[in-house]
C-alpha cells in the first residue's frame, strides 16, 4: 500500500474519532496480509481492537472521575484474614446485579478490617459494568453540602451526589455529626431512595446510628429508607494495620483485639 493511500485511509478514521485504528492500521494491514486474513477477519481484528480500546479509555475516565481514595479491586482482598466474609456473596456482588436491582450494600465493622477496601472494589466493578461511580466520606459530603446551603447552592450540589449511578458514602460514624448535618444527610438519602443504590460503611451497628445523627428520629427514618432495600455485610475481625505487627510478634492476639 503506498503511503498516500495509507493517508486517505487514516483520515476518515481520525474524523470518526477511531484513534486505535489510525494509530495501529499499518501494522494490522501487514499483519493481515501475512496472515492471508479475510475481509470479515480483518474487519473484526480492526474493530476488536478499537473496542477495546475504548473501554479501557472509559473505565480510566470513570475512575479518575469517582474520586476513590486508591485503586485496589477485589481481588487483592485477603478473605483467609477475614473468615467473617462469604466470598461467595462477594462474587455475587461483583456481579452489580444489586445495582440494577436498585440494592444498597452497607458494610459494618471495626476500623482497619477491610470495609474501604470492599467498597472500592464494588465500585471499580460496577465502572466495568458502564456504571458512573462517586465515592465521598460521610463528614466530607455532609461539609460540601453545608457549604452549598450557605452559599445557595444546595440543590446544585445535592445533584452531584444523586447523578452518579453508585454513590459510595466511607466512614459513617468515624466523626460525630449534628443535629444540622444529619438533616442534610438525610435530605440526600431521601433523594436517593428507590432511585439510586448506595454503599455505606460504618464502624457502628445500627442502634447506634441515633447517636451517631445525634437524633433517634432522624436516624430511624434514614435506616428505613436504607435498609428497606439493602444487603449487609458484618466484618467481625481484626484489623488488617495490626496484620503485620502480629506476625512479627509485636503485638499478642489479645492486644490486637483490643
Amino acid at each position: 500500500m503506498s503511503a498516500g493511500q495509507l493517508e486517505r485511509l487514516q483520515t476518515p478514521l481520525q474524523r470518526l474519532r477511531l484513534f486505535k485504528s489510525r494509530e495501529r492500521l499499518e501494522a494490522l494491514l501487514q499483519e493481515a496480509t501475512a496472515k492471508e486474513f479475510t475481509y470479515a477477519d480483518f474487519l473484526d481484528q480492526v474493530l476488536t481492537e478499537e473496542v477495546q480500546a475504548k473501554t479501557a479509555k472509559h473505565i480510566t475516565m470513570r475512575t479518575h472521575l469517582a474520586r476513590f481514595p486508591f485503586v485496589k479491586g477485589l481481588e487483592a482482598f485477603d478473605f483467609s484474614y477475614q473468615p467473617s466474609l462469604d466470598k461467595k456473596q462477594l462474587q455475587t456482588l461483583a456481579s452489580c446485579h444489586f445495582i440494577e436491582h436498585g440494592e444498597n450494600v452497607v458494610i459494618l465493622g471495626p476500623p482497619g478490617v477491610g470495609k474501604t477496601h470492599l467498597a472500592v472494589g464494588l465500585g471499580l466493578k460496577a465502572i466495568e459494568q458502564g456504571y458512573r461511580v462517586l465515592f465521598t466520606t460521610a463528614a466530607a459530603l455532609i461539609q460540601a453540602l453545608t457549604r452549598a446551603l450557605a452559599e445557595g447552592r444546595f440543590e446544585e450540589k445535592l445533584k452531584v451526589y444523586t447523578m452518579p449511578r453508585l454513590l459510595i458514602i466511607d466512614e459513617i460514624g468515624y466523626l460525630p455529626i449534628d443535629r444540622a448535618g444529619a438533616n442534610l444527610f438525610f435530605q440526600l438519602i431521601s433523594r436517593r431512595y428507590e432511585r439510586g443504590p448506595m454503599i455505606l460503611t460504618s464502624n457502628q451497628s445500627f442502634g447506634s446510628w441515633g447517636e451517631v445523627f445525634g437524633d433517634r428520629v432522624i436516624a430511624t427514618a434514614i435506616l428505613d429508607r436504607v435498609l428497606h432495600h439493602a444487603i449487609t455485610l458484618n466484618i467481625r475481625g481484626q484489623s488488617y494495620r495490626l496484620k503485620e505487627k502480629l506476625k512479627a510478634g509485636l503485638v499478642r492476639p489479645a492486644e490486637a483485639t483490643e
